[in-house]
């Protein structure tokens, strides 16, 4: 078995947890194994991106997918250069807008592994630039959550793809991913 990071899984609201734990069970996976498409799909819509995230995950379209990945780049590009950060910080600023096309490279590639291991890297530091220290203590998700419930899910959501590491379901990865391009590119 494959475990997902312990969760927060109480701090989800019961009306969402059903579906959350489709996605991400608190047991994990078998080796091998991962999501239902369907469940990517669910988690999709109560995060609020369902009919994009449905219209990107059944396309066949390179086109399609190349406007997402242009758009995701330049929405989270400005995210980053207008998040408020300490002096000391303006590097890691720098840093995660330099490992932007490198992720985007390994999508276009169909490479989702390594673009799954990217995309855990890229959320870190996008969550350490939103809400500072605060993105490293348990309580992050709960935190969050306080905050706003799709929110809250969505980086419930961030914390877990790490376990999907070693799915070997291609169309899985890219499914679990696009939930991600697609909260960023409408955030």
């Amino acid at each position: 078995m494959y475990a997902c990071p312990p969760g927060v899984n109480n701090a989800i609201p019961a009306e969402y947890r059903k579906v959350a734990e489709t996605l991400f069970p608190p047991q994990g996976f078998s080796p091998g194994q991962g999501p239902a498409i369907s469940a990517a799909e669910d988690f999709a819509e109560i995060v609020g991106i369902g009919a994009d995230y449905k219209r990107i995950l059944t396309t066949k379209s390179d086109k399609t997918i190349h406007q997402l990945l242009r758009h995701f780049q330049n929405n989270l590009d400005l995210l980053i250069q207008k998040t408020w950060v300490e002096k000391a910080d303006e590097i890691r600023k720098e840093k995660l807008l330099d490992r932007l096309p490198g992720f985007i490279a390994g999508i276009e590639a169909g490479d989702y592994h390594r673009a799954l291991k990217d995309f855990g890297g890229i959320l870190e530091e996008l969550a350490y630039l939103f809400f500072g220290a605060q993105s490293h203590k348990d309580d992050f998700t709960e935190y969050t959550f306080r905050i706003d419930l799709q929110m809250g899910l969505f980086w419930w959501y961030g914390g877990q793809i790490g376990c999907l590491d070693k799915a070997s379901d291609n169309e899985c990865l890219r499914a679990v991913l696009l939930i991600g391009l697609c909260y960023l590119t409408n955030f």
